[in-house]
């Protein structure tokens, strides 16, 4: 689902990497937790020399908030996009209840899942979320272990720059404002809202979210950002049903 940033990346000479998340992609078969996730961005960044510019979308934007109140150490900066809302509100009450009916059908909604991307999403970035497969059967376990997590807290504790990328018709944008406020200690707080773009930001506009990293890499590699060592990027997964 990061092709398309990955391929403007390594063109513009950066270090991209995007990872598969326990549950997802490659590690289908692996048991999803928090831990398990926040474990593997540790490993993912010191394969890219131990410092990047975090970047996450939906599940992956929560993991990435996470990481980097955790592991400042670690984060240039961080790009937390179409993650606004926090789990376990009536949101995410709704989202596990439809889970549970459409976890009855025979296909257990993959049938129904493709025909959501195909009516959403531009053809070249529904065959980019297609390309990992879709990991449905995971979403039952990921939502109850996302009710966990505290994304304000975490953002709280975050200290290099961020940015809150959302699209403009996202429905996980509705506390941006206070996500904004809550990273009052990072150097810098950014809310970048792209016109046209749903919750997928990435896969919807992907030029437009691509801009949004390269001018975030220039910003750390300016006299008063943080670096983000040899021009890194990492780029972790989100799981969703539709869009």
């Amino acid at each position: 689902m990061w092709r398309a940033q990955v391929e403007a990346l390594n063109a513009a000479g950066r270090t991209a990497l995007a990872v598969d998340l326990p549950g997802h992609g490659s590690r289908r078969d692996e048991p999803f937790s928090v831990r398990a996730c926040l474990d593997t961005a540790v490993r993912a960044i010191d394969d890219v020399g131990g410092r990047a510019l975090l970047v996450g979308l939906s599940l992956g934007g929560y993991i990435a908030i996470a990481h980097a109140g955790e592991r400042p150490d670690q984060v240039a900066g961080l790009v937390a996009a179409a993650c606004s809302t926090t789990p376990g509100g009536p949101l995410t009450w709704a989202w596990r209840q439809s889970v549970r009916v459409i976890d009855r059908l025979p296909d257990r909604g993959d049938g129904l899942n493709r025909a959501m991307v195909r009516a959403a999403i531009p053809a070249q970035g529904a065959a980019d979320l297609a390309a990992g497969g879709f990991a449905l059967e995971v979403m039952g376990p990921m939502l109850e272990a996302m009710s966990a997590v505290r994304p304000l807290r975490d953002l709280a504790r975050v200290t290099c720059p961020v940015w809150l990328v959302n699209g403009q018709w996202d429905h996980f944008r509705r506390q941006e404002r206070a996500y904004l406020r809550a990273a009052s200690s990072a150097r810098t707080a950014r809310l970048v809202v792209i016109p046209g773009a749903s919750h997928l930001v990435s896969v919807v506009r992907p030029v437009a979210f691509t801009r949004v990293l390269l001018a975030a890499l220039d910003d750390l590699e300016t006299p008063d950002g943080s670096g983000a060592g040899e021009g890194a990027g990492l780029l972790s997964p989100q799981v969703e049903r539709g869009a």
